[in-house]
């Protein structure tokens, strides 16, 4: 017992004194006797108890404003962890009395005599603003070591269930923390103790614990810091959960020990956290309920079962909507926190964009997860980004946070898709040039610009300014077709030859004759150029040395169209023909026929190749076996211009419309028409994964959803459409259309229209 001995001896001689003084009532019986102490006792009780020091005295005797009453036992279902099930458990232990006057607050039982039989001293303490008249009282045995250690261990460093064992003196500085809270300890019939701790202040039950030899609940208030209002936190241990070696929940109840059957109640308390569990409001409880509950514990499992199927089909809907309540959130798991990170991830990545930025809103987990830079790297393909942002500013990092670059692209992807949808259409830079002549060919690349006119010349814009940043003299006749890369200009020209530009300084690096009519097509792959010509030739060049390299000859008719892919070249002609050549060795592979008038148009990639023609049909061919795999029809005039992506053919008509096709199947998938069609001719298209923009003769540019085929909205209306003014030409990159407008009988001015759709990320 150490230096607790002589000092329990003295406090027994002086609770002997004070017993022979002023002691009377009832001696101790087998369940437990009750003394009273009168004035007298209680001062000679205090007399001898400062001899322990008056530390050790309010272990023992609480001050007034020390504890909480209660009114009923009832009450005690508001103090946080109490349970039903955890008072009908001890509901052979407790009693409730009604509180004794302030001056017979302290009840000393013949234990302090040295009668180790006899129960422990029933501390009784009082709050000065309490309204009720009752307070929690422990029956049963009890010893005076036990009853010390109860009322001190919430003082020691390490707290352990209360037993026989004398406990050592508590050191000064955790005084304080034993005032914050209250407990009644009592040893069972079956020897086991049974603790139950309640705070001040409305504050929490830590946790729960049963007890290792009758299976009651205990309830273990962990050492406090008296710094910390709310304690440690405020998660319920799982009551199927062990206690681990080491950990602050093992050194405050002892070893492992093995949990009993979890019943729903210990979840739903366990899962509540610090949220009181909801009651039925206003209603009594019945008084056979509680006969009613114990009948129903002592069954079986399956008659338990039994019970609850005959319950249910005798409950009405709007109780079986109440279980429903009550039962379903206890069962809800967070399985994406539970998995680990690599499978989570992939479960995320079967989810929508917008579901993922959702998902980033649930919690701070699940916005690692959401900001994951590969999963939206693959997001980011399956829209067709192939580069990540870079976050080159800081103000776009959250401080302690990266954001994934891969989702900055697709976020500044999805914001430039929907100005083109629906933003702000603001006033587009207009580039003026050419005079009233005919813009005939443009490109576009980067920022730059470049437009061929029938005024034999090429003007290089500035994307960006407006401005005429270069004019490329030379030809001596009209500009009709041209290509261009990066700073390298390729133009082909009514004289017959094709000039090799530098953008940058505006000089012709090359001039390539050979051909003896007008140069009217030509396709770029590399440092290689093929033309098409109307003397019915190809010719391939190496615009770095200016050399023909191979002349192609089989056409009967002028060269229309033309396309290379750096091994074969497709040319279509005014003859009705289309012909696969090998440039290597000048032969013609195959030559298609099936078209009954001239080929205006082309498409090839690599395997397939799409032709168009005034007999109004568009043939899809295999370009190994030449076979013609399908006859595209429902077009009524000339296709005037094709674009082929991944196997999705979009054509423009000059009877008005536009159609989407899947080539593999040859089937029509959506035809661009309605209520808000072109009225005119369908001079130009291109197309994206989500837009379709299309121009005419009508003077206006409009947009087209790819999938669904629905007009979104006109993009450009000149006023002088319909009355002569037309768009001939468009180009678009990712975020500005560049159009080239003007017309036939001078009521609208030659130009180009640059729309941007950009974003700021500022």
């Amino acid at each position: 017992m150490g230096r607790a001995g002589p000092r329990l001896r003295s406090v027994g001689r002086a609770c002997s004194a004070a017993a022979s003084t002023g002691m009377s009532g009832p001696g101790p019986g087998p369940g437990g006797g009750k003394l009273d102490i009168n004035r007298a006792g209680v001062a000679e009780l205090e007399g001898a108890l400062s001899g322990i020091g008056r530390r050790r005295a309010r272990g023992i005797v609480r001050k007034r404003e020390e504890l909480k009453g209660f009114n009923s036992l009832d009450d005690l279902l508001h103090v946080k962890g109490i349970t039903t099930r955890i008072l009908e458990l001890n509901s052979q232990r407790m009693t409730c009395r009604r509180r004794p006057s302030s001056e017979e607050a302290v009840r000393v039982s013949p234990a302090l005599l040295g009668d180790s039989k006899a129960p422990v001293p029933q501390v009784v303490a009082e709050e000065e603003d309490v309204s009720g008249p009752w307070e929690l009282e422990c029956a049963g045995k009890r010893n005076l070591e036990s009853g010390l250690e109860a009322n001190d261990s919430q003082g020691q460093e390490e707290q352990e269930p209360v037993s026989s064992t004398a406990c050592g003196e508590p050191e000064e500085e955790e005084e304080t923390e034993e005032e914050e809270g209250s407990c009644c300890s009592e040893e069972g019939e079956d020897g086991s103790n049974i603790y139950f701790y309640y705070t001040i202040g409305e504050r929490w039950i830590d946790y729960l614990q049963r007890t290792e030899d009758s299976g009651f609940l205990r309830h273990v208030r962990p050492k406090m810091k008296r710094k910390s209002e709310n304690g440690l936190d405020g998660r319920a241990l799982s009551p199927g959960k062990k206690l681990c070696k080491g950990s602050e929940y093992s050194r405050t109840l002892g070893p492992c020990m093995p949990s009993p059957t979890t019943t729903f109640g210990d979840l739903r308390n366990a899962k509540a956290g610090q949220a009181r569990r909801r009651r039925i409001p206003s209603v009594a409880p019945p008084p056979e309920l509680q006969d009613w509950l114990r009948t129903f514990q002592r069954w079986s499992g399956p008659e338990k079962l039994l019970a609850l199927d005959e319950l249910i089909d005798r409950c009405e809907p709007s109780q079986i909507k109440y279980m429903m309540q009550v039962i379903e959130p206890q069962f809800q798991r967070d399985f994406i926190s539970l998995l680990p990170k690599e499978l989570a991830l992939y479960v995320l990545s079967f989810l929508e964009p917008r579901d993922l930025l959702r998902a980033a809103q649930t919690c701070r987990y699940w916005r690692v997860l959401a900001e994951d830079n590969l999963l939206w790297r693959e997001k980011c393909r399956e829209e067709g980004i192939e580069e990540p942002l870079n976050l080159r500013k800081r103000r776009l990092l959250s401080p302690g946070f990266m954001y994934s670059p891969w989702k900055f692209a697709f976020m500044r992807q999805h914001k430039i898709d929907m100005n083109w949808r629906s933003g702000e259409l603001k006033a587009p830079k207009v580039l003026k040039g050419h005079d009233d002549h005919v813009i005939t060919c443009l490109q576009f690349c980067g920022n730059r610009i470049v437009s061929g006119s029938d005024d034999n010349t090429l003007k290089v814009w500035s994307a960006v300014t407006g401005e005429c940043v270069q004019t490329l003299v030379g030809h001596t006749g009209g500009v009709w077709s041209s290509q261009m890369r990066d700073s390298i200009v390729i133009s082909g020209s009514t004289d017959r030859t094709l000039k090799v530009w530098n953008a940058d300084t505006g000089e012709c690096v090359h001039t390539l004759y050979g051909h003896t009519s007008t140069v009217r097509c030509m396709h770029l792959h590399g440092n290689r150029v093929v033309s098409g010509s109307r003397d019915a030739t190809l010719r391939l060049w190496d615009i770095e040395t200016g050399q023909c390299l191979h002349v192609l000859m089989g056409h009967v008719a002028a060269v229309r169209c033309v396309q290379y892919d750096g091994h074969k070249v497709v040319s279509g002609a005014y003859d009705y023909t289309v012909k696969v050549w090998d440039p290597e060795s000048e032969s013609c592979t195959h030559t298609l026929q099936g078209h009954t008038n001239r080929v205006y148009s082309l498409q090839f990639d690599g395997t397939h190749i799409v032709s168009g023609s005034l007999d109004t049909s568009i043939r899809v061919w295999d370009v190994e076996s030449g076979n013609c795999l399908h006859t595209l029809m429902g077009h009524q005039s000339l296709t005037s211009g094709m674009e082929l992506r991944d196997n999705i053919l979009v054509s423009g008509n000059a009877d008005s419309t536009v159609k989407i096709w899947d080539i593999k199947t040859g089937q029509c998938l959506q035809t661009l028409q309605g209520p808000s069609k072109h009225q005119s001719a369908v001079t130009c298209l291109q197309f994206s994964s989500k837009f379709v923009v299309t121009s005419s003769d009508d003077g206006t540019v409009k947009l087209w959803d790819l999938k669904t085929g629905e007009f979104v909205r006109n993009l450009v209306a000149l006023e002088s459409g319909g009355s002569g003014g037309v768009v001939w030409r468009i180009r678009a990159s990712n975020t500005k259309l560049v159009c080239a407008v003007g017309s036939r009988n001078g009521t609208e001015e030659t130009k180009l229209l640059v729309l941007d759709f950009d974003v700021d990320l500022k």
